[in-house]
């Protein structure tokens, strides 16, 4: 499930490849062999590991520079057809700077984390559990080379494919093996935001007390603030490029946002996303999902202004809509503790 969720999360509903190219043979194994096998690794790394969501989430940079830096390239070509203004705006020294920060912080989440959250919720009783054996992951490996050296020698055109330069692409295969690194060494949580019982200067706890975990606020908060985190992000990244703000401001502002919504969440959560119940982390991924549901209908209505035929956006937004009301009504009818009350 995970190696088609990812990619039609990815690009399907992301409107990057609708229905009518998404659903074509050719197109559609590429995608499940680049983005169902880097969001099946980068959960089964977690899994072996032992870790959270804090090396999912840097798996899931490292995927995204895998991706749009070493496959399509986008990161250094000026001409990728969804670069646009972005192609000048905030480039320097070769590199595509806004677009990759855009790209990957949107790849880490959508293509990455998300899917695999929503998959491990529809499957709670494997959720802690590794579901590939040694052999079919060599297999997932060598698909997502495979379509990394694809990508390298015709993209975006097989008669003119765009050439970086060796020193880039060499030292972003060297930051993807960096990333990967770090995500085997760090924590397996990490506490986002200060309790009122945490030690502290001058507030200190007893040695082995017991620091009360304060309760998550309701899931509907979790979604706002994803929702709202997800407009902020592709605002910044869609219409400050087009003001006379200049691309550091641009990136700056992106990073603010990225900060804002991570020490919500944190404070939210009580400190620890990990500790976050089903019910939290479906409200979660539904407010970072919303912003494409509601924008499928806008991208087929533009159909004459767009190059692709966008056709179908909005059942597919729909489709996703119905997935996600299911998935909620399947977490409520088997939450693990039916005495506390549900929460909107």
């Amino acid at each position: 499930m995970l190696l088609l969720l990812a990619p039609a999360i990815g690009e399907l509903l992301s409107g990057s490849s609708p229905p009518a190219e998404f659903f074509n043979p050719l197109v559609f194994a590429l995608q499940v062999a680049l983005y169902g096998s880097g969001a099946v690794l980068a959960r089964e790394l977690t899994c072996i590991w032992r870790k959270g969501w804090p090396t999912l989430l840097t798996l899931g940079v490292a995927y995204a520079i895998i991706e749009e830096g070493l496959c399509c390239k986008s990161f250094f070509d000026p001409h990728w057809p969804d670069v646009g203004v972005l192609g000048t705006y905030g480039r320097w020294l070769g590199v595509n700077w806004v677009w990759a920060v855009l790209l990957t912080g949107y790849h880490a989440v959508f293509s990455i984390l998300v899917p695999v959250t929503l998959v491990e919720l529809a499957f709670p009783a494997q959720r802690g559990e590794s579901w590939t054996g040694p052999r079919f992951r060599r297999v997932l490996l060598g698909l997502l080379l495979t379509v990394v050296m694809l990508g390298l020698l015709m993209f975006p055109d097989a008669a003119k494919p765009y050439r970086p330069t060796v020193a880039g692409y060499a030292l972003t295969v060297v930051l993807v093996i960096a990333l990967i690194g770090l995500a085997a060494r760090v924590p397996a949580a990490v506490s986002l935001w200060p309790t009122k019982g945490s030690p502290s200067r001058g507030n200190a706890s007893p040695p082995g007390a017991q620091v009360p975990a304060k309760a998550p606020a309701r899931p509907i908060a979790f979604g706002v603030t994803a929702f709202l985190g997800t407009l902020g992000w592709f605002g910044v990244s869609w219409v400050l490029p087009h003001t006379a703000l200049p691309p550091l401001g641009t990136v700056a502002l992106g990073f603010l946002v990225l900060v804002l919504v991570v020490g919500g969440l944190g404070r939210l959560a009580g400190g620890d996303l990990a500790r976050l119940e089903p019910r939290h982390r479906w409200a979660l991924c539904t407010g970072c999902l919303l912003f494409f549901i509601l924008l499928a209908p806008i991208q087929e209505a533009n159909n004459a202004q767009r190059p692709d035929n966008t056709t179908g956006m909005t059942a597919v937004g729909l489709a996703f809509a119905l997935g996600l009301i299911w998935l909620r009504h399947h977490l409520r009818r088997d939450r693990v503790n039916p005495g506390l009350p549900e929460e909107a």
